[in-house]
């Protein structure tokens, strides 16, 4: 009884402190964000990759932010070359030859889906009206053979003797292009510097001649030197996967915040980014079992230790509905029917406040009574591209302490799938397929 009465109180005091928002396509939305316009970096999590709630409601705080605050860029839980085919349409540049349509691996409807499109025709029609330009970024490492020719292109185009020897170089990960777990046992077997050497030289090279390549295109070089980067850090990261350990973990979202650090020097000390990315890389993890018993870090938490009170996470959490989602690694897509959350959960906890749709300022001095009742450490919902309903509480929930993972939480008590666009789709084992995150 005494925990049923805590639950009870701490949903009321939810429901007192809760900021109902409006429709999502209602102009005011967006204005209740406006408390975090003066941070650098805003982090915008999901509490699933297939749901478009979540989309639509990042869409509208980052066209606030953008419009009324001045932010910059928008950096995305994506592969750097998928997003700069994004960033060179939405600032009308032209594409390399070697540039590949993006977003075509599995789980394409990740971001190949109405409400993504939406938002980059939206910042497209916005850049074209203005004399500062939004950038558009991918944060992440996989897609490592588009990031290959990426380097490569460029090379071929600004130094033929360069391009011969990252070709060169690059030769040595053929094992991984073929199975990323053959690669795994290679580099293993081999010693762990099989090819750390040769793609990690190939970044030295590049900055080794900044100068001479950044006065033609600085663009270009910047999209380079990030391409050569992801090849040297997803290397590691797919010889520290073969071990199954938090390294791999670590690895991408060290890159992932690496990336937006480069990001940020490189556009000045007036750059302001909007991250999207899962609540599991926004959360900060060291107020989770992910921190807390595995000993893993992830992109929010390198935020906040880099920006302090200038980093702002704002998560995002569901009661029931429907997601877009696949029942494995690269199985069809299908639409499924969420699981009400569990009675033991922060998710029931908002639920339970009868609040439809509603923002939760959690900063200290806010709402310091609501802070204190969510302290005690609870489960909290994560779905990925992978969605299991029968197995949830083992493939889908763990242990955090929500006040301190976010600076705000942004609920939407029914939700539903995000509405995927029609498109080739490359099937095969390679890039992400350990993960549903």
């Amino acid at each position: 009884m005494a925990a049923e009465t805590l639950t009870r109180n701490a949903s009321e005091l939810i429901a007192r402190a809760a900021e109902p928002l409006p429709e999502i396509d209602d102009p005011a939305f967006g204005t209740f964000f406006d408390r975090f316009g003066d941070a650098r970096v805003v982090c915008l999590g999901e509490a699933s990759h297939g749901t478009s709630e979540f989309y639509r409601a990042r869409a509208a705080i980052t066209r606030r932010l953008i419009e009324r605050h001045g932010f910059t860029m928008v950096a995305i839980e994506a592969d750097w070359p998928d997003a700069a085919v994004i960033d060179r349409i939405v600032r009308d540049k032209s594409s390399p030859p070697e540039a590949e349509t993006p977003f075509l691996r599995f789980p394409t409807w990740m971001w190949r889906n109405a409400e993504f499109a939406a938002f980059a025709e939206w910042l497209r029609g916005h850049n074209r009206s203005t004399g500062r330009k939004v950038s558009f970024h991918g944060l992440d490492l996989y897609n490592m053979n588009a990031s290959i020719a990426a380097v490569i292109g460029y090379l071929d185009c600004t130094d033929s003797k360069a391009a011969a020897d990252a070709r060169r170089r690059y030769g040595c990960l053929k094992p991984w292009k073929e199975e990323p777990a053959i690669y795994g046992r290679i580099a293993l077997s081999e010693g762990y510097g099989r090819c750390e050497e040769a793609v990690v030289q190939t970044l030295r090279d590049l900055f080794a001649k900044q100068q001479d390549y950044v006065d033609g295109d600085p663009d270009a070089f910047l999209d380079a030197a990030q391409n050569a980067r992801l090849v040297a850090n997803a290397e590691a990261y797919y010889r520290a996967m073969y071990h199954g350990s938090a390294a791999s973990w670590n690895l991408r979202d060290e890159h992932m915040a690496d990336t937006l650090a480069l990001l940020l020097r490189w556009k000045g000390p007036d750059a302001k980014a909007v991250v999207w990315a899962h609540n599991s890389h926004i959360g900060d993890a060291r107020f989770t079992d992910m921190g807390e018993s595995r000993d893993e870090l992830n992109l929010g938490q390198l935020v906040r230790e880099a920006h302090g009170d200038l980093a702002r996470l704002i998560g995002f959490g569901t009661h029931t509905g429907t997601v877009a989602a696949a029942d494995d690694w690269d199985t069809p897509m299908k639409i499924k029917t969420v699981n009400p959350s569990r009675t033991d959960s922060y998710e029931r906890l908002m639920h339970d406040s009868d609040v439809e749709r509603f923002l939760l300022d959690l900063r200290a001095g806010e709402h310091d009574d609501v802070r204190e009742a969510l302290m005690e450490e609870r489960l909290e919902r994560y779905i990925g591209v992978i969605y299991r309903p029968d197995t949830e509480r083992w493939s889908h929930y763990s242990e955090a302490t929500l006040p301190k993972q976010y600076d705000a939480f942004v609920w939407f008590d029914r939700t539903q799938a995000v509405t995927a666009l029609p498109g080739p789709e490359e099937h095969g084992p390679d890039e992400t397929w350990p993960f549903g995150l």
